[in-house]
């Protein structure tokens, strides 16, 4: 079993016989949004994910699921991504170490507020699952919302699907019976520091400030 990555979510490979994959596809937007709305605003280096951890997760799980299957699998990872202008400079050293730990990634352009990276997302599991084949795929995703439906249709065809993101924001996950939902902060070493966590069913005596999801200017039509 070996890691690799994809160099374009578009390009099919010529080679005849691939290893069938377990791939995990990261959401970058929705999960920074996730993760500031449970931090209250950017995440300082400790709420960072390490994604040298989580690459880690990923090999074992392949491992495991190569134990039950009757070929070698492959695991892959990439991180989608949106750029927006005048940023470049300042994520190239993620982008880059993200690369360096083995990590896939597709970068697009932020445009405008429709410029999400879901159907990319989308294309690229569908490619993987015409091409080489799926034995598992993981969608870490804040709510993960956007990949309910395919994810189903994955499920019922065999697939070992896993969903990663927080509970707080994916109860559609946690109590699908099609799911193995599975919570960032369960995997070792995704965070150096607990999450300061806080949620409607665990409020403290004193009260708690729940921030926005997105800025009130996002009610504005784009300009």
């Amino acid at each position: 079993m070996t890691s690799s990555a994809a160099p374009s979510t578009h390009m099919i490979s010529s080679q005849p016989e691939q290893n069938r994959r377990v791939l995990l596809v990261w959401d970058a937007p929705n999960l920074d949004m996730g993760l500031g709305s449970i931090l209250g605003g950017r995440p300082t280096a400790a709420y960072r994910p390490r994604f040298d951890a989580l690459g880690r997760w990923l090999l074992a799980r392949a491992e495991t699921l190569e134990s039950q299957s009757t070929g070698p699998l492959e695991a892959e990872a990439t991180v989608f991504t949106n750029i927006a202008q005048g940023t470049a400079e300042v994520v190239r050293p993620w982008v880059e170490a993200l690369r360096n730990v083995g990590f896939a990634v597709f970068a697009k352009p932020k445009l405008d507020e429709f410029s999400d990276v879901d159907a990319d997302m989308l294309d690229h599991i569908a490619l993987r699952q015409h091409t080489c084949g799926l034995a598992g795929i993981v969608v870490a995703s804040a709510d993960g919302q956007a990949f309910r439906e395919p994810l189903e249709e994955l499920a019922a065809e065999g697939v070992t699907v896993q969903v990663l993101g927080f509970r707080e924001h994916a109860s559609w996950a946690v109590a699908n019976p099609l799911v193995d939902f599975i919570d960032l902060e369960d995997i070792p070493g995704v965070f150096r520091e607990p999450l300061p966590r806080i949620n409607l069913d665990n409020l403290p005596d004193d009260g708690a400030w729940l921030q926005p999801l997105r800025p009130l200017s996002a009610l504005l039509p784009a300009r």
